[in-house]
């Protein structure tokens, strides 16, 4: 049987490389990806080899007056940029901002992997199963200020998380290179630090953040990412064996699982997320996100009215909503919880 992913929202799901700003220069709007080995096969016929390779090593991006003809002419790829206005933020962006993930691909082109549906559904089932009591023996299990490794497995495993098992996919087929463009993003934040006024902020590597009128001032990260509309299609089947009883003994499951109730534990999840995300837009005032949103519930709604249909969030920039199996997070419990993680304990403020 066949599967079909469709992008709703511009979409990475990154494989672990990204472009360096020595791998590729910005010339009309978009980024040529070169290609190294051609251009060291022509400068080593000449004296320009030693030059080239002096630059790589001590430029933090390559400067397009000497080497602008290599961009014209011994390109791999062009990616075009999702606005023309990309290019000037690029040019007065930190190199440090200008490494640029890409999105999974083998030597046939990009593709969908798998593990993220699976990874997807999996967070879904969880969600739809964990509750408020799950969360409080989490966070009884906590001793003194540092979080036991696998804090979770047991919760996961008493909810059936590796039910997700019973479904067997594949990664799709890759899709044409022309769907790809290269996005502009920023981190926005909530200045909680007056107390009863909640602010938007940009976020500052190194720096902090900025308020919304110098958002222009705030970091700036690229990547690759498949535009909407883009569709991505593979393999999958249905484990059939593990319907039997002595299997899901085996296995440790206390009831059957069937593909209807990942459906709807990824939509129940998918909602969740969305009210956040709703939530959000409404106290910051970003109103182009909050119509993102409402668009979004839309299609939600239609793919509860479809069979085997959902909603789910993939790839990088999901965050924390997209990863977490409860998303209470004004509950004591889960407060707890996350004050023994390194990072977003920090974060987390009283009141």
């Amino acid at each position: 049987m066949k599967y079909k992913a469709t992008a709703l929202t511009p979409v990475l799901a990154g494989g672990g490389r990204e472009l360096s700003p020595v791998d590729y220069m910005v010339w009309k709007d978009q980024v040529n990806v070169l290609d190294q080995a051609r251009i060291f096969r022509l400068l080593s016929r000449g004296p320009r080899l030693e030059g080239y390779l002096t630059q790589l090593r001590k430029a933090t991006k390559l400067d397009f007056a000497s080497w602008g003809g290599f961009a014209q002419n011994f390109s791999q790829r062009r990616i075009p940029f999702e606005d023309p206005e990309c290019t000037a933020v690029w040019n007065a962006a930190p190199s440090e901002s200008l490494f640029i993930p890409t999105f999974t691909a083998d030597y046939r082109g990009p593709y969908l992997p798998a593990s993220a549906l699976k990874g997807a559904l999996r967070t879904g089932l969880v969600f739809s199963r964990w509750s408020a009591e799950t969360m409080e023996r989490v966070a009884a299990s906590l001793e003194g200020d540092r979080i036991p490794r696998r804090v979770s497995e047991s919760a996961e495993a008493a909810s059936g998380a590796s039910q997700v098992r019973m479904l067997a996919a594949g990664d799709s087929e890759p899709v044409d290179r022309s769907t790809f463009k290269i996005y502009l993003s920023r981190v926005a934040s909530l200045d909680t630090r007056q107390a009863g006024k909640i602010q938007l902020a940009w976020k500052v590597a190194g720096r902090g953040s900025v308020p919304p009128q110098r958002m222009m001032d705030s970091t700036p990260s690229f990547a690759e990412m498949a535009v909407p509309g883009t569709s991505f299609s593979g393999d999958w089947e249905e484990r059939v064996f593990v319907e039997s009883e002595h299997v899901r003994r085996d296995l440790g499951w206390r009831s059957p699982v069937s593909l209807e109730s990942l459906v709807a534990g990824a939509n129940e999840f998918a909602g969740a997320q969305l009210n956040l995300h709703a939530r959000y837009a409404d106290v910051t005032g970003m109103g182009a996100l909050g119509q993102t949103v409402q668009r979004l519930k839309a299609q939600l709604e239609e793919a509860r009215s479809s069979s085997l249909s959902c909603l789910l969030c993939v790839g990088w920039g999901g965050g924390f909503v997209s990863k977490a199996g409860f998303l209470d997070t004004e509950a004591a419990s889960h407060r707890k919880v996350l004050r023994s993680i390194p990072g977003i304990g920090r974060s987390i403020r009283e009141g």
